[in-house]
Parts: C-alpha cells; structure tokens; sequence
C-alpha cells in the first residue's frame, strides 16, 4: 500500500491513496509510505483531499478570536482594507462558508501528483470527450491558485454544452505552481518561473501531448511566456491576460515620471494605471521579494492572511468589498472563501511567497516571445495592455482583444469571455 506526500501541512488534512486508503498524514504511517513511494518516482498518482474537522474547526475559532485594530481614520480604502469588511468577511467565513462545498468541487475534477526535479507537482487534468481536442496547460498567479480556473474547465473541455461547437475542445491541465496549494514546497532555492516552466514542458511530455498550448495570468503569464522562450517541441501558441508588454520607454519613466507626450487614449489610460500601481500597489510584492520568510503573522492568522490576499491590487479589493456588501458580482463570498481557505489549509502564504523573491524577472516588460500569442485585456487588470504595446511585444501577435468588464481574475470573474478568448486565439492553430 502507498499514499501520496505532498509535502504540505500534515496536521489540517487528509489525502486518499491511489489504493483508496484514507491515512491521516502526520501519523506513524507517513515515514514508512514516504519510503514507498520513493526519491525520483516519476509515476503518475491519483490525488483526493479531504480537511479534517479538526483544522476546519479551529479555522473557525481562530476567525472569532481575531483581535481587531481600529477603524481606518479615513473614508476610502486609502490605507488599506477597511475594518467593516474584514468583520463582514470573518462573521461570514466563520458562520456560513462551507469548505466540503469547495472540496466537492476540487475532488470531482481528476487531480494528480507527479514528482519533477525532486518536488511533487499537482495538477487537475480533464481529457475532453470530444476528438482532437487541443490540449492547453493554463497556470494561475498569486494570490490565486487552481480554484480560480475552475469555472472555465467545463467550456473549454465540453463546447456544446457551453455555447461552442466540438472543434472548439480542449484537453484541460491546471497545475499548483510549487509552494502553492497541494504542490510541494521547495526546501531549497532556484524554483523560479524559468525553472517552472521548465516543469511544466516536462509534465506535458509525461502526459503524452506532443501537441499543445499555453494560458496564464500573473505568474501564470511570467511562467507561460517563459515557456514559450524556451520553445519546446510541441508548444505552438499561448495566450495571456495580463501581458509583459510595457514598452522600454514608458518603463523607464515609472515610477513616479511625467507622461511621455504623444500616448494615445488607451495608452494613456494603461499609463495612469501602471503609474498609480508603482505608486501605491506594491507593497505586498515588494515586502514578499524582499522578505517572504518575515510574514509568519499570514501563517498564523486566517484573518491577516484574507487582509494581505484581499489588498493585491485596488480594482480586485473593490470588487471584493462589493462582494462583501452583497453585491452581484462574476465572484461570489464563496469564492472568494474558498480560496483563501485552500491558502490556510495547506500553509502555504509563506512558501508561495516565495516565487517573488526567487524571481528576477521584470514583470512588466517584454521578454521576445516570437510564438503566436493571443491577447485578452481587461479593464479593471493591473494595467490594460493597448493594442499597439501588445504588437510591439508579440511580433506574431495572432489575437487582441479589448474586453468590456473584468480584471485581474479573468477565469475566475469573467469565464465565459475567457473561455472565449482562448477559443479564438487558438482556433486557427489547431
């Protein structure tokens, strides 16, 4: 008999073997199954998760013992999350949100391990059922992780029953980035988007495609363009949402620098966002590639780590807060919950954090992809790439598209146009 180590917090959770044996990891048993399932095993593994009641109980005890700072001294989110928010979100994470909702989801997707360089990898894999279907690895961003794609895996692998037709099928593969999730967490240095990217063309050959396609945003987009630099056999096109694009020029002025003359209206419009962003929207990644291990308080604290996920970018953090005051939105409290609850349940703000400081990519700017490349920007992004920096970055730009509504989140906020997206970039490639 063998179980999986995913090398994530034993205490809060259980995980179900291949053989179907349910073990509680931290027990006895863990040593003798790590010694199964051995170094260098590059099999396969059937992945389940199921939290124990005990971490889902004192998940709810430590939210109704938060201690709470005073009101902010203003009236807008100028410094920071409001206090009535976080109260909304606490009274209803600890009264109304129901983490088995989520895992029901998660478990009735097939989710996998693999072991790569030393470290498991997870990954959700749904094969269509329609025949040539494409297959796309889509990878998400901080403070995301694979539950933001879930909305999109049934139109991308069922067009038919979502508005599409059977030419429009993809093979779907979603992976944990390391340190994310149910992934491992690296115990040495050198996991960077490059080294990611390395990974994931090697868990795309181990899944037998010869033929395929890359998506992200976020990291998700710093790992998908690093693969299509590393143009592997196989790889024909990727797509992202949040594009390194920001031309040379208009880098070099930020932050903080005057408007280069001559911007056109939708240049404009990305340089007031990218300015402001520079300006007062990256303390949560300077202090993560600066100081990740320093951040012990999101360990310990559900409530600091909603704070610090809820405060990545001020239109996200809006739409949050409207979510919160019921308002309608494409995020649901659910939703939202769910995922910081993944975050909580596997430990992971720290070593998650770490991707920042082992990055020494410039986010931003353009890095020579010269695969075909599609790009979706949307409104309420970081910033909403013009199409004439998109064209400078990708001199095989095959798709742009300026979308209506939606932002940082795209899978998780706007699915249905995402989905779209990733149908029209890729349609003429297949």
């Amino acid at each position: 008999m063998s179980i999986i180590d995913t090398q994530i917090d034993r205490r809060n959770f259980l995980v179900t073997s291949a053989v179907g044996a349910t073990v509680a990891l931290g027990s006895p048993f863990i040593a003798k199954a790590q010694a199964v399932v051995g170094a260098g095993d590059t099999r396969i593994r059937p992945f389940i998760f199921h939290a124990s009641n005990g971490a889902l109980s004192d998940l709810r005890t430590r939210i109704r013992a938060a201690r709470w700072p005073e009101r902010e001294t203003v009236r807008d989110a100028t410094q920071g999350v409001n206090l009535a928010t976080m109260k909304k979100l606490a009274d209803y994470w600890a009264t109304h949100h129901d983490w088995r909702n989520a895992e029901r989801s998660l478990n009735a997707q097939p989710n996998f391990v693999t072991e790569i360089d030393g470290l498991d990898i997870h990954f959700i894999h749904v094969k269509s059922k329609y025949p040539n279907a494409l297959p796309v690895i889509i990878t998400h961003g901080w403070p995301g992780s694979i539950i933001e794609q879930l909305k999109i895996i049934g139109p991308l692998t069922d067009p038919v029953a979502h508005g599409g037709t059977k030419a429009d099928a993809f093979d779907v593969v979603i992976p944990s980035l390391p340190g994310y999730g149910f992934s491992g967490k690296p115990t040495t240095t050198g996991w960077d988007p490059q080294h990611v990217a390395r990974a994931w063309v090697e868990l795309m050959r181990r899944l037998g495609y010869t033929r395929y396609v890359a998506q992200g945003g976020d990291w998700g987009n710093a790992v998908t363009e690093q693969m299509a630099l590393l143009n592997p056999t196989g790889l024909i096109g990727v797509h992202t949402n949040m594009p390194a694009a920001v031309p040379d020029d208009i880098a070099k002025l930020l932050p903080g620098g005057p408007a280069p003359s001559g911007l056109s209206a939708d240049e404009r419009y990305a340089w007031d966002q990218l300015s402001f962003f520079y300006q007062h929207g990256l303390g949560y990644a300077q202090e993560m590639a600066g100081r990740p291990q320093t951040l012990y308080a999101l360990a310990d604290s559900p409530m600091g780590l909603a704070a610090w996920m809820l405060d990545h970018d001020d239109r996200s953090r809006d739409l949050i807060t409207r979510v919160f005051d019921e308002a309608k939105e494409g995020l649901t409290r659910d939703d939202v919950l769910d995922n910081i609850t993944l975050y909580w349940l596997t430990n992971t703000a720290v070593s998650s954090a770490r991707l920042y400081w082992e990055s020494k990519l410039a986010f931003f700017q353009p890095k020579g992809v010269e695969l075909p490349m599609g790009v979706s920007a949307f409104p309420d992004e970081i910033y909403t790439a013009p199409e004439s920096w998109a064209r400078k970055a990708y001199p095989n730009l095959i798709h742009y598209k300026r979308l209506p509504k939606g932002g940082h989140f795209a899978a998780w906020e706007q699915p249905g146009a995402l989905t779209s997206e990733l149908r029209d970039t890729f349609r003429s490639l297949r």
